[in-house]
C-alpha cells in the first residue's frame, strides 16, 4: 500500500514525498481512512509508530476546503485543536503539521509554557486554522480571550495516558466544555486506563478503535539487556559502555532532576559529550539540549521521565537506563524511543540490588526475561568518579598516584559481588563484597605498591 492509495490530495502527497515517506505504518493505513470519513477514533499507538501522521495529514485533508491566502485573521479562525502533554511534544508536532501542510495554505501555531506569552498572542490575533498546544497554556490564552473555540471542527488529543500521568485531565475537561459539541474527536494514548476511558467516553461518539501493537508490549525489534551492578559503581560502568560505542547516540534515563544535571557533569569530564535535559531547565536551554542531541553536537543526552517523554528522535539506536523507572509501564515508554518505525534498537539497564523488585514488574509487564551480560573490560585505570567529583575544585597534582590504584580498584564492577539468586534485603550483602578496610591496605609494603602500578 502507498499514501496514493489511501485517498489523500495531491498537494498533501507532494509534501509526503518531500519528507521522503513512501509507504504509510501499520496505524497510518488503519486511521487516515476513519479520520479522512469523518468519525471519532480511539487510537492505541506508542511513540515512533507514526501516530503524528496518521491524524496529522487526514486533518489537513479534511481543513483544506478552508485553505486561503487572505491577509484578513477573520479569514483564519481556529479549526482544529491538538492538544500534547509536553512543550517538546506540541514543538514536534507543529513541525509535522508545518511540514506537511507547506503547499497549502493553512496557518498554525504552537503556543505553550515557559516563554513569553505576547508573541503567541500576536500571532493569534493574525488568525490560524491550527493550534497545537499544551494545556496549561491554552488555558491562559482563554483567560486572556486570545483564542476563540466557535468554528473548532476538530480536536486531537495526543498521549492522553500521559496526559494523565501529568495531572492534566482536569485541564483537558475545562478545554472539552468550551468546545463546540459538534466536531471530529480523535484520542491517542499507548496505554487505556480506567481513567483513560472515561475521558473517552466524555470526549468520543461512537469512536472507532485503531490498534497497532498489544497495550504496554515492546517493539520485537529492540534486544533488551541489563547489567548487574552496584549503585555505587554505576557511572564508571556507564562511562565504560559509552567508550566501548564510541560513535553511537545514546539517550540515558534517570530518576532525578539532580542525577540528571550531575551524570551529565560527570560524563563531560571523562570526554563524553553529554548534556542534561529536565523540568528545572528553562525552555531555550532543553531545545537547544535537543538539537545539539539530534545534530549530533552532543553525543549522550542525559534526560529523566517527564523531560523525555514525546521526544521524537530519529534513528535513535540506543536507551541506556541508569535506574530503573518506579513502573514497568515507564520502561516501556523509555525504551519506545529506540527500534521505532521497524528498525533495530538496544535497551540497556544497569540494575543494581535494590532494584531487583522493580526488574521483575518489568519482566512481567514485557513477558521477557532480560539477558543478563558481563560489562565490557575498562581500557585504561581511571580516576575514582566519587572522588574526583568531591574534589573537582582541587589541584589535580596533589592527588597521588598510589591512591588512584587504590580508588579504582575498589570502584571497578566485579562479578559475584551480589548473590542475585536471593531476595535483597538492605544490610545482608555486602555492597563490595571481600573489600578490606582501607587502613588495612596503607600497612602493605611500598614495593608492592610499585608492582601495582607498573602492572596497571
Amino acid at each position: 500500500m502507498s499514501f496514493a492509495d489511501l485517498g489523500l490530495d495531491p498537494e498533501i502527497l507532494r509534501a509526503v514525498t518531500d519528507q521522503g515517506y513512501t509507504e504509510p505504518t501499520p496505524i497510518q493505513a488503519k486511521a487516515i481512512p476513519i479520520v479522512l470519513a469523518g468519525l471519532d477514533v480511539m487510537g492505541g499507538a506508542q511513540t515512533g509508530t507514526g501516530k503524528t501522521a496518521s491524524f496529522t495529514l487526514p486533518l489537513l485533508q479534511r481543513l483544506a476546503r478552508h485553505a486561503n491566502t487572505s491577509p484578513s485573521p477573520a479569514k483564519h479562525p481556529v479549526r482544529a485543536l491538538i492538544l500534547a502533554p509536553t512543550r517538546e511534544l506540541a514543538m514536534q508536532v507543529h513541525e509535522s503539521v508545518k511540514a506537511y501542510s507547506r503547499h497549502l495554505p493553512l496557518r498554525s501555531v504552537c503556543i505553550y509554557g515557559g516563554t513569553d506569552i505576547k508573541p503567541q498572542i500576536a500571532e493569534m490575533r493574525e488568525g490560524r486554522e491550527i493550534v497545537v498546544a499544551t494545556p496549561g497554556r491554552l488555558l491562559d490564552h482563554v483567560e486572556q480571550k486570545t483564542v476563540n473555540f466557535n468554528q473548532v471542527e476538530m480536536l486531537v488529543l495526543d498521549e492522553a495516558d500521559r496526559m494523565l500521568d501529568m495531572g492534566f485531565i482536569p485541564d483537558i475537561k475545562r478545554i472539552l466544555a468550551l468546545l463546540p459539541r459538534e466536531r471530529q474527536s480523535l484520542l491517542f494514548s499507548a496505554t487505556f486506563s480506567e481513567e483513560i476511558k472515561k475521558l473517552a467516553d466524555a470526549m468520543l461518539r461512537s469512536p472507532q478503535l485503531v490498534e497497532v501493537a498489544r497495550r504496554n508490549t515492546v517493539s520485537e525489534t529492540v534486544t533488551h539487556r541489563l547489567h548487574q551492578v552496584d549503585s555505587d559503581d554505576k557511572r564508571a560502568l556507564l562511562a565504560r559502555l559509552l567508550q566501548s560505542r564510541p560513535d553511537e547516540a545514546v539517550l540515558v534515563f534517570v530518576g532525578t532532576k539532580f542525577g540528571a544535571s550531575r551524570l551529565a557533569h560527570f560524563l563531560s569530564r571523562q570526554d563524553i559529550q553529554a548534556d542534561a535535559i529536565h523540568g528545572d531547565k528553562s525552555q531555550a536551554q532543553r531545545t537547544e539540549a535537543l538539537a545539539a542531541f539530534k545534530e549530533g553536537r552532543v553525543r549522550v543526552l542525559v534526560a529523566t521521565d517527564v523531560a523525555a517523554r514525546g521526544l521524537d528522535i530519529d534513528d535513535l539506536p540506543h536507551v541506556i537506563n541508569f535506574d530503573l523507572p518506579h513502573t514497568a509501564e515507564d520502561y516501556v515508554h523509555r525504551i519506545g524511543r529506540t527500534g521505532r518505525a521497524g528498525k533495530k534498537g538496544d535497551a540497556t539497564s544497569l540494575v543494581a540490588p535494590e532494584e531487583k523488585l522493580r526488574l521483575a514488574e518489568i519482566e512481567k509487564l514485557i513477558k521477557q526475561k532480560i539477558e543478563v551480560v558481563a560489562a565490557p573490560p575498562a581500557a585504561s585505570p581511571r580516576r575514582d568518579s566519587r572522588n574526583e567529583s568531591r574534589n573537582d575544585s582541587r589541584n589535580e597534582t596533589r592527588r597521588e598516584p598510589r591512591n588512584e590504584s587504590r580508588n579504582e580498584s575498589r570502584h571497578a564492577p566485579r562479578p559475584g559481588d551480589f548473590d542475585w539468586s536471593k531476595p535483597y534485603e538492605p544490610g545482608t550483602q555486602p555492597s563490595q563484597a571481600g573489600d578490606k578496610p582501607a587502613s588495612g591496605r596503607k600497612n602493605k609494603p611500598v614495593a608492592a605498591l610499585l608492582g601495582g602500578l607498573k602492572k596497571s
